[in-house]
């Protein structure tokens, strides 16, 4: 039996891609990756840190990096950063390596979803974070569709419920061909 696709996750900030990337894991039997988690492990730092110290182009750069490493992992569920579309080299190895799922999220969800969370630098600071994360989706949402072989609705569905629903939509569309 051939080995599972990699399967990527895209998506703005609290699109929910590493809860449910979790989940896709189980259903499939694969491993999980986070490549801000692993980014934060190898560094032994938070993200935060990163851009405080090397602004945002040190952080793509070093995002860059792990997803040249973390592609060449296999029978993997990755979620991946809301900006690691933003670089063409990412896009090109996420297309190149595995399947490509887009969790479409809307404004509100995003708002609810990253109201409590500390750890999201492109949001400290901003006087208004509706406003940011709008003018984020208008210039990220075009990569995204790029790339992504499946597009998915978040939705307000639990998260074990939209896995089952991407595993079978991938299922039915013959990810093993991409």
């Amino acid at each position: 039996m051939a080995a599972n696709p990699n399967i990527y996750l895209i998506g703005p900030m609290g699109a929910g891609k590493t809860t449910v990337g979790r989940r896709i894991a189980e259903i499939k039997g694969m491993q999980f990756i986070d490549s801000d988690q692993e980014i934060e492990k190898r560094t032994g730092v938070d993200i935060s840190f990163i851009f405080d110290m090397e602004g945002e182009d040190g952080f793509r750069k070093r995002e860059s990096d792990m997803i040249a490493t973390l592609v060449n992992e296999t029978n993997t569920v990755m979620a991946t950063g809301g900006g690691v579309i933003l670089e063409s080299a990412n896009r090109d190895l996420l297309s190149a390596r595995g399947v490509v799922v887009y969790l479409e999220t809307s404004l509100e969800q995003q708002l609810a979803r990253t109201r409590n969370n500390r750890n999201r630098p492109l949001l400290e600071g901003s006087d208004d974070v509706e406003a940011t994360l709008t003018q984020l989706m208008e210039e990220r949402d075009p990569l995204y569709r790029s790339i992504a072989d499946l597009t998915v609705k978040t939705g307000d569905q639990p998260a074990r419920r939209l896995a089952r629903e991407i595993v079978e939509r991938l299922e039915s569309i013959g990810t093993a061909e991409i």
